[in-house]
Formats: C-alpha cells, structure tokens, sequence
C-alpha cells in the first residue's frame, strides 16, 4: 500500500463518529495514516524471440522469491501468534502451485510473447475472474487469494518489493484503508500501529483473526472512512464498542481518559484473580484452561492462571516440513507440555490438518479442504503415520496427565477405527516395556453436525466430548467464517448451533462423560454464562482470554445461568440469544462491556 494524499486536519470540521465492527478490543489515540491501493501498474511489452527464455527464468525467479516471501510471514506468524494462525497463509502458497494457471502464464509468455509481468497480469485477471463467476462460494472466495498472489508476483518481477510494506512507519500511527491482507496484517510494528480501521472486512475475517491475536486494537466494515479522515489529523479508536472519533474534542478525551484508568483498574483487578479458582457465586466449580500451539505457550499458561491445557494443537510439529516429524521428537514436544503441567491436565490432539499441508504424495486435487481429506480423515488413511503421533501421545503420558483428542469425527466407524490403532499402539509399548498411563482418557473433538447427532453412540467409546464451537458453527451454517461475503452469517447463537450442543451435553450426561468448549465461544464474555448454563464442565480459552473469563465466572450463578439457557433454547433467531446474554453479562460483570462515555 502507497501513502494517500494528505489535505490539512485544519480544514476537516470538527469532532466525527464513525461506526463499524469491533474485532480486536483495546483504546488508542494518534495521528491517521491513511493508505491508499497497493496494486502494481502493470505495461505490456512484446518479446522477441530470443527473450523468451530469460522471461520464463525472470518469472521462476518472482516464483521463489514470491514463495519465500510468504514463507517467511508464515513463520513469522507461527512464531509470534501461532501455527495455527500461521495456517491463514497456506491458501497463498497453493496458489503458486496451481498446474494450470502457470503454464497459461508459461504459454503467454512463450506463445503470445507478452513480458512476463504482462503475463501474469493477464492471466491471472482471466483465473480469477472465471472463478468469481462460479456458484459456489468457496471458489468464488478463492478468487481474492489468485488476486493477491498476482499483484506479489507483479511486484517481484518489477523489483517494487511487498505489497503492504510499512517498514518506513517511523511514528505511532492509526492505519486506516480500505482493506489489510492478512500478511500486510501479519507484518504490522505493534510500536508503530496503535490501532487500524477499514472499510472491509468482518470479525471473523483473517485480518481482523490477527489483529486480535497481535493485540492491536481494530475496527472494520466503517463505510467509506478513508473518503472521510485524512492523514495527519487526530483520531481515537476504541476497539471494544467499534467507534472511530475523528478530532476528538476535550469531553471526549476526559470520558475516555475515564475509560482508560477503569480499565486498568480492572486489569489489575483481573490480575488478582490468577490463583483463585474459577467457582461461581453458588459454588459451582467450571475447570478453565488454556489452548496452547507450542511447548513454548506454557509460561503464558501460567501466567493466565490456567488450570492445564484443553487444546494442544499438534500441528506445529507437521507445518512445512518435508518429512513427518518421527516418534521421539513428537514424543520430546508433548512431555515437555505434560511435565510442564505438573498435576494439572494436558489435552493432545492428533493431527488436524488437511493432507495439502502434509508430506504426502497427491494425486488428487483438493477443491474444497474444508469438506475434504483431513485431519481423521488422513490419519486413518495413513495408520503409520498416525500411530507414530498416538505412540508418541501414549509415551509422554507417562509424565503428566496426558489425555488423547480426535479432531474430525463424524462417524461411530471413525471413532471405532482409531481406539483400534490406539490398541495397537498400546500392545507394541507394553511388549517394548514402554511406560504409559493405562488409564489415559480419549476424547471426541464435536464439530460436525452429524457427531453431535450421534453422539450417544460416540459416548460409548470415548472418555469425554470436546466442542470445537468453530467448525460446528460454520458446518451447521455452511459459512465459511473466513469469507467476508458470508462472515456476518456466521453466528454460534443460532438456534440450531445451541440445539446441538445441548444434545452432546445431554448425551455425555447419559453415558457420565464430561464436555469441554475449546472454541471461540468458551473465550467470549457474552456466551460463557450461556455455556455453564448448557452445561459444560470446562472451557478452554486462548490464555489472552483467560482472566477474563475467570472473572466472569466468578460473578454469575449457576441457577441464572440455567435459566439463561433456557431463555436462549426456546429463543428463535441468533440476535435473540445474544441480547438475553449480553444483558444478563451487562447486570452480572458490566465492567466487561465497558465503553467510553458509560
């Protein structure tokens, strides 16, 4: 993205509201800096013969460099927020692997012999257009990553270096534009960027995914506001109710200044509460861990006061490797995780990637991985692999209390087939005299619809149920929580969302099993009271989430929060249930809801 032209703040009127989504809470004050287009200007030149060749070595050089370039922002991701946050990046990656849109690149550069930034261009427009054409909503979104693909590739020929380049920020500033890619996003100088706004976007998109993961403050979907602010002049944002405040004037500045000190009093507040118990009013008990990504996550484990680890996303160990990792070095991973827990719980789950991502041999295209081969899916179609993780898995419970999730289970015939490669595993450890905790509890990872449907028959056979409240929501819905087009569709209130839930509650009550939320949903203020009312035994939570979500706790009733549920079962649309939530957080904890002027 370009610097936009500036006009003098002294011109603009005075103070000015503008509304948009709150995606990543927090208040910050600093001067705009206003970004405009970013897309490559583009000429055509026609070859000569003998130019041939060096273009096509022109356009496999922009094809590495393109390729380290994301690369390295996935690594970086993974280091700073996460694998599996890092995982936003792969559809890029894909992108530069497409058979068929490089060699029509390759033939209009040989054939018609366009210049190779030409070609791409050209090509590229073509790809992603038809795709926008298309019915369904997956290709169509996928249109948006051959674009961005195009305009890096463009830039790699040219020499115009990356897209989004904010490295000559050199004051604190408010981002506004009409839109970040994620790895513009990825790329942001928390020093630098105080806060951003845009004009796309919605809360469940990959740029707005990462400004909470960063801790950057942002508020998206704010129509036309870079028509309407201008480089230099003073803005607020205020990331929690989603206001940006153009000039502010001194009432504004004091009620926030107000705002500000409540809220660090109340992190202080928060603070305080990392050793309590999280016991609501009434004495009800609601175990509260942390999702982790790395055995380098366990001192913010701590520090957020967890009680162990509900999700440990293995995936990290997998990602852009050219081989799978082998026995001993997962084996080192999760007992560092499970002796790092001391007495507290350590929940593993096996691999949940889909086999684009993985070392294996492809012979098959992958059109659509969210309802393609992953996770369980891939594990059971490669037992050794599988078995190398669940040996692994069975060996660090020998250190901690270890216990074994699998992600992606639809079917009672999946479930049956990995406690039977589990079994083995068992027999081999037992006859190499291996140590294992015999008594290591399995678990079921709920996230698709027809899991919870069936999912008295899954309690037969597992130790207890994990809600991914993410993929239930989007595979109940058919939203896609990633796509801007549809994320405002995306809604873990909507009545068959909760109807689901409440049917693997009931179900693990049957069988004695208890049920964990590892989603969203567990971290979010509004529909926690709503969870304990359903139910649940524990929530597990980025540690970020943690303290809050302990305070809550710490401030409802159980008995209220049944009621609630109620209220909320009998509910018939999504803004239905979360007005009931929020008021009833709004009366229980209004300091977590606190926004300026209140």
């Amino acid at each position: 993205m370009v610097p936009a032209s500036k006009t003098s703040a002294a011109a603009l009127p005075g103070e000015r509201h503008f509304t948009g989504l709150p995606v990543s809470g927090g208040i910050a004050m600093a001067p705009v800096r206003l970004l405009g287009n970013s897309i490559p200007e583009v000429m055509r030149r026609e070859l000569a013969p003998e130019e041939t060749a060096p273009e096509l070595a022109k356009l496999h050089a922009a094809l590495a460099v393109t390729r380290r370039q994301l690369e390295a922002i996935q690594t970086r991701v993974a280091g700073q927020i996460g694998a599996g946050d890092a995982e936003i990046f792969e559809a890029h990656l894909l992108v530069l692997e497409d058979v068929v849109l490089l060699e029509e690149i390759r033939r209009a550069i040989t054939e018609q012999r366009m210049n190779a930034e030409a070609a791409v261009d050209a090509v590229v427009n073509r790809y992603a257009g038809a795709l926008a054409a298309v019915g369904d909503e997956y290709l169509r979104e996928r249109a948006a990553d051959v674009h961005d693909i195009g305009h890096r590739l463009v830039r790699a020929l040219t020499g115009a270096g990356e897209p989004g380049d904010l490295s000559t920020l050199r004051e604190p500033c408010i981002l506004v534009a009409h839109d970040f890619s994620p790895s513009a996003t990825a790329q942001m100088d928390r020093r630098m960027v105080l806060g951003f706004v845009t004009e796309a976007g919605g809360k469940t998109s990959h740029t707005a995914i990462l400004a909470r993961k960063l801790g950057i403050p942002a508020v998206v979907g704010v129509q036309a506001i870079t028509r309407n602010v201008r480089s230099g002049e003073q803005v607020l944002i205020d990331g929690f109710s989603g206001q940006l405040i153009a000039q502010p004037t001194d009432h504004t500045l004091f009620q926030y200044g107000q705002l500000r000190q409540r809220r660090v009093a109340f992190e202080e507040r928060l603070s305080s509460l990392r050793d309590q118990p999280a016991v609501t009013l009434d004495g009800h008990r609601i175990l509260l861990a942390a999702n982790i990504e790395s055995p380098a996550d366990m001192e913010a484990v701590f520090s957020s006061g967890a009680e162990g680890v509900g999700l440990f996303r293995t995936e990290y160990l997998f990602l852009n490797q050219s081989q799978f990792p082998d026995e001993e070095a997962q084996y080192a991973a999760y007992r560092a995780v499970a002796e790092a827990a001391g007495s507290n719980e350590v929940i593993l789950r096996t691999l949940d990637l889909g086999g684009d991502k993985l070392p294996v041999e492809r012979t098959f295209p992958e059109p659509n991985p969210f309802l393609g081969w992953r996770a369980i899916r891939v594990c059971l179609d490669q037992p050794e692999v599988f078995k190398t993780q669940l040996r692994a898995i069975l060996r660090a419970s020998a250190h901690g209390r270890v216990q074994l999730l699998y992600p992606m289970i639809a079917s009672l015939e999946e479930l049956l087939a990995a406690n039977s490669l589990l079994e083995e595993c068992r027999l081999e450890l037992r006859r190499n005299a291996q140590a294992f905790d015999e008594a290591l509890q399995v678990g079921v990872m709920i996230e698709i619809p027809s899991a919870a449907l069936i999912a008295d028959s899954l309690a037969e056979h597992c130790q207890f149920f994990s809600i991914g409240s993410n993929d239930l929501t989007g595979y109940t819905l058919a939203v896609d929580r990633l796509n801007e087009r549809v994320a405002g569709l995306y809604a873990p209130t909507h009545p068959a969302v909760l109807r689901l839930i409440e049917m693997t509650i009931a179900a693990a009550r049957r069988r004695n099993r208890w049920v964990g939320v590892c989603g969203e949903m567990a971290g979010d203020p509004l529909l926690v009271p709503l969870l304990v009312g359903l139910g649940v035994h524990e929530l597990s939570v980025t540690p970020a989430a943690l303290p809050a979500v302990k305070y809550l706790l710490r401030r409802i009733r159980l008995t209220e929060s049944r009621e609630l549920a109620k209220s909320a079962l009998a509910a018939r649309t999504s803004a239905e249930t979360l007005k009931c939530c929020e008021n009833y957080v709004r009366s229980a904890a209004p300091e977590l809801l606190m926004r300026g002027g209140e």
